[in-house]
């Protein structure tokens, strides 16, 4: 076993073995999850979690203090469109200031594609948005999969391990990567404590996330690497 793991190893690198495996329990995760979300009636664990961040008896009332609906609203947002937008297009025009074409390229087909297929997968589960609870934000989409959770995993994954690869220093990726996970955990967090998706919506939402992160990541690996040096030394590694 040592002697086949060693031969392995030298085959594939850890960290392609690993997104390997973040896209394949992304999937299988996702699958898991539609079915919970195609249930006429809501999975136990959906109301218990949601139910959780509720003042017992008062479903309209989130616990925590009286300033924590106002800071779970501000997190919220960084999940939201128009910042993930602005986020991405000052990095895509970063790129094509320093004449990384092939990254930038990279970039707006990983977001934009996550994109449209969030859209497509709301489309074909059509949930509806809890109603167990009240709203504390103003929601107007479909509920499976969280556009909020999907796009930040999306995003922040995607430009974390590009700027990953920018660094110097082990501790310093891992706490990029830490970054961008803790960013993406939050997002998805507040749409729960808000009341506006399921947490079996959110968990699908990181699931297809981080899968679709991954798999960019596994091709732009080798597309990047065709392009020219810079791009090359600034993809994904």
């Amino acid at each position: 076993m040592p002697t086949f793991l060693a031969n392995l190893r030298g085959k594939v690198e850890f960290t392609v073995l690993l997104a390997a495996i973040i896209i394949a329990g992304g999937l299988w995760g996702f699958v898991e999850l539609m079915e919970v979300a195609r249930d006429a009636a809501p999975h136990g664990f959906d109301t218990q979690i949601l139910l959780a961040f509720r003042t017992p008896g008062d479903p309209s009332t989130p616990i925590g203090p009286f300033w924590m609906e106002d800071v779970m609203r501000d997190i919220t947002s960084l999940g939201g469109g128009a910042i993930l937008v602005a986020i991405v297009t000052v990095t895509i025009i970063y790129l094509l200031i320093t004449r990384r074409i092939a990254t930038a390229l990279f970039v707006f087909v990983a977001i934009t594609g996550g994109q449209a297929l969030n859209g497509l997968l709301k489309l074909g589960i059509d949930r509806p948005r809890p109603e167990l609870v009240s709203h504390l934000v103003n929601v107007h989409t479909l509920s499976f999969p969280s556009s909020h959770a999907m796009m930040s995993a999306v995003t922040f994954l995607t430009l974390g391990t590009l700027l990953a690869r920018r660094m110097t220093g082990r501790v310093t990726k891992i706490y990029v990567l830490f970054v961008a996970i803790l960013l993406t955990f939050l997002v998805g967090l507040s749409r729960i404590y808000l009341g506006v998706h399921w947490p079996s919506d959110v968990l699908a939402g990181w699931c297809a996330g981080s899968a679709w992160a991954m798999l960019c990541w596994l091709v732009g690996r080798w597309f990047l690497r065709q392009g020219t040096p810079e791009d090359a030394a600034s993809g994904p590694a």
